[in-house]
């Protein structure tokens, strides 16, 4: 019977991870960035989109959202860039697709 909780434990500590770690290790705050040098082309459903926020959020990353599902304008900017999926980001004239933290910590500068 121990096993089997000591199992379900270790299952449920390797699935809730990512929140567990991001409990213990605060990221500092990103400076020198100042507002609309970050772009996200999003949309309200994408699970990705709500990561990539997450993250900039957490980092203090001042950043200006365009939804292209409800802006005309937002859609074509997004796809002058060749966009293929969401979140697309543009950082400091950097183009980073997906949700990818190292991309933009690069892009960030750090």
């Amino acid at each position: 019977m121990k096993k089997w909780l000591l199992i379900i434990a270790v299952l449920i500590l390797i699935q809730e991870w990512d929140r567990i770690s991001a409990e213990f290790s605060r990221p500092e705050p990103i400076t020198g960035i100042g507002s609309g040098e970050v772009v996200m082309y999003a949309t309200a459903w994408c699970g990705y989109c709500r990561k990539t926020r997450e993250f900039l959020s957490e980092r203090g990353v001042p950043y200006v959202e365009q939804d292209i599902e409800r802006s005309a304008e937002a859609r074509r900017r997004y796809q002058a860039l060749n966009g293929r999926g969401v979140p697309l980001l543009v950082i400091r004239g950097t183009v980073v697709q997906g949700y990818s933290p190292k991309a933009i910590l690069a892009a960030l500068g750090r």
